[in-house]
């Protein structure tokens, strides 16, 4: 095991600040760095010692011998232990899970996000499949402290064996239920967990709490069980690596991963690279980025991909179309680069709403109302390839109009799909409409 680096920035809020210096010895779950504001506190993940305390992360140098104990967290109210332990949402952006779970759902729902959205990714269903008892534990202690009456988890059809296992668990549970959703991207957005579950449509700028509803991920929940039946803080994610490595691109799924191993220690695990790849992504397909093989595992993780090589558009012209649901602009032309073209145009999908941090938001996830005008533009402006970066309904309609226009389309995740052996994001050929369970099991 190489040296650990642990970046001060892994979640949403200011980056925390160290409270260890270079030669302190550290245990697994020693605090090394807490929040200034809104965050959560940062622990070793190994036995060792500092080397270095940076501008941007703490690098600390494991021992050779790990043990398998750890410092644990000081007993407290359900809440203050899920704040002591540093946990944040380990499916997107990681906001603090102990500010989330503060609301009053006076009733409500919690929603358990097990949707693993992004296609090549499986260590939430996994989770479910081999840890079901602890994660139905943690989504109790979610339920006791928010104040919620109900619990629904959030899960794709096509695991059937995950889903089976839920139904197992939950068969004498009167108030939580499953609700099965279509194989189509971006089904795992939060807002439209809570339309597909609650048949409630939230604008851009609401929060799930609109809705009497907290949306948090299912390896989150694991992590709340943790913390209050073990005192385990947050040192460690579960995550997914798959690609162009040797042995095939089968997933190789790893779970409690301390933070801070590096990208390449991963990848080296799972068999290697097999020859000449595309690039390296950490997270999924639609909303990772390119990322170097010393980059340090963090929080939010969720995968990483080894792609094949980039095709060669020979400096052809090309427009970029924006979506909410995926890559930003910045990542879009940095695989226009990657594929030797020419940006001459770029289009933002018409259902997507400027935020005022500059994000975009979909105004309703997943179901797009027509991308013809946008093609049309991408025409005028002489382009001869679109890359785009849609979900599965906006992709369909690229594709109902682009062609005829005589554009070629790439998206933006084409080399993941070609690598991992996942079908292209074309034409939707899955239905929206799934059939539900009896009663909800």
């Amino acid at each position: 095991m190489g040296n650990l680096q642990f970046l001060l920035r892994q979640h949403v809020g200011a980056p925390c600040e160290p409270v260890v210096k270079s030669g302190d010895k550290v245990r697994k779950g020693t605090l090394i760095a807490a929040p200034t504001g809104l965050g959560a506190n940062i622990f070793s993940s190994v036995y060792g010692t500092v080397q270095n305390v940076l501008k941007d992360r703490i690098v600390i140098e494991p021992d050779e011998i790990q043990k398998e104990e750890f410092e644990p967290i000081k007993e407290g109210s359900l809440l203050d232990m899920i704040k002591e332990a540093g946990i944040v949402g380990m499916g997107g952006a990681g906001f603090p899970t102990g500010v989330k779970l503060g609301a009053d759902l006076n009733g409500g729902y919690i929603l358990v996000n097990a949707v693993e959205c992004e296609p090549g990714l499986c260590h939430n269903i996994r989770q479910v499949e081999d840890n079901i008892d602890m994660t139905l534990k943690g989504v109790k202690y979610c339920m006791e402290i928010s104040n919620a009456a109900k619990a629904v988890f959030a899960i794709k059809t096509k695991n059937k064996k995950a889903v089976e296992t839920l139904q197992k668990a939950l068969r004498d549970e009167d108030n939580i239920s499953i609700h099965l959703l279509p194989d189509i991207y971006p089904m795992g957005e939060e807002r439209a967990v809570v339309r597909e579950v609650l048949g409630k449509l939230l604008d851009p700028t609401q929060l799930p709490s609109a809705a009497d509803a907290i949306v948090i991920n299912v390896e989150t929940v694991l992590r709340v069980a943790e913390a209050i039946e073990l005192r385990k803080p947050s040192f460690s994610k579960n995550l997914t690596v798959i690609g162009k490595l040797n042995g095939g691109n089968v997933p190789h799924v790893y779970m409690d991963v301390p933070i801070g191993t590096s990208v390449e220690e991963l990848v080296e695990r799972s068999g290697g690279i097999d020859g000449v790849y595309g690039e390296v992504i950490m997270g999924g397909p639609f909303t990772g980025h390119s990322t170097t093989m010393d980059a340090p595992i963090t929080k939010t993780t969720g995968g990483v991909i080894v792609t094949m090589e980039f095709p060669d558009l020979h400096g052809a012209s090309v427009g970029l179309l924006v979506c909410a649901c995926s890559a930003d602009e910045a990542r879009m032309r940095e695989v226009c680069k990657k594929m030797n073209g020419k940006v001459v145009s770029v289009a933002t999908c018409k259902n997507a709403v400027e935020m005022k941090n500059g994000s975009l938001k979909c105004k309703d996830p997943g179901n797009c109302p027509g991308q013809a005008q946008k093609c049309l533009q991408f025409k005028k402006d002489k382009a001869e390839y679109i890359i785009i970066g849609n979900c599965s309904d906006c992709s369909n309609t690229v594709m109902g109009s682009a062609p005829k226009m005589k554009l070629k389309v790439f998206h933006q995740t084409d080399h993941v799909m070609r690598t991992i052996g996942h079908p292209l994001y074309r034409r939707l050929t899955v239905s929206k409409q799934v059939p539900q369970l009896p009663n909800g099991k």
